[in-house]
């Protein structure tokens, strides 16, 4: 057994079907600029207002998958927790974020097996109740018991 488990990890010998985690956080001018500076996608949709405006989002977005990035932090910190692995993402965008939104990112188990430590989760991401992203997750669980 591992008696030093990461505090919030939930070992698969723990997890239940219907067990939900989330986060909420406001996307920020700087979080849109610092993800474009790592993943170097400068599109001018996500950093120039002017260019932004003559767009069919009528102002600048997010990056997509910054907004898919909180399902990745809801999967590693909470559900399953640190040790987990991902194995597989879907995801569907069905409206932009912008600056200032304020993003919920919720997880939630739809299937275990156990002997294999897999788990699915259905994932999405809403502004003030409106799904912006959603899709389907797969990950290798953190187990107590050594392979």
């Amino acid at each position: 057994m591992l008696d030093n488990m990461p505090r919030g990890t939930i070992c698969i010998e723990d997890i239940e079907m219907g067990m939900t985690r989330h986060l909420r956080k406001q996307v920020t001018d700087q979080d849109i600029e610092m993800f474009a500076e790592v993943s170097t996608d400068r599109n001018p949709v996500h950093l120039d207002d002017d260019y932004a405006q003559d767009t069919i989002f009528e102002g600048r977005i997010a990056h997509g998958m910054l907004t898919a990035g909180l399902i990745s932090a809801v999967i590693g910190e909470q559900l399953p927790g640190h040790g987990t692995v991902y194995l597989g993402q879907s995801l569907k965008f069905l409206a932009p974020v912008r600056p200032g939104d304020m993003v919920y990112a919720e997880v939630k188990v739809t299937d275990i097996d156990i002997a294999k430590r897999r788990v699915t989760l259905e994932t999405h991401c809403s502004v003030d109740g409106k799904k912006v992203v959603i899709g389907e997750a797969k990950v290798l669980a953190p187990s107590r018991k050594f392979d």
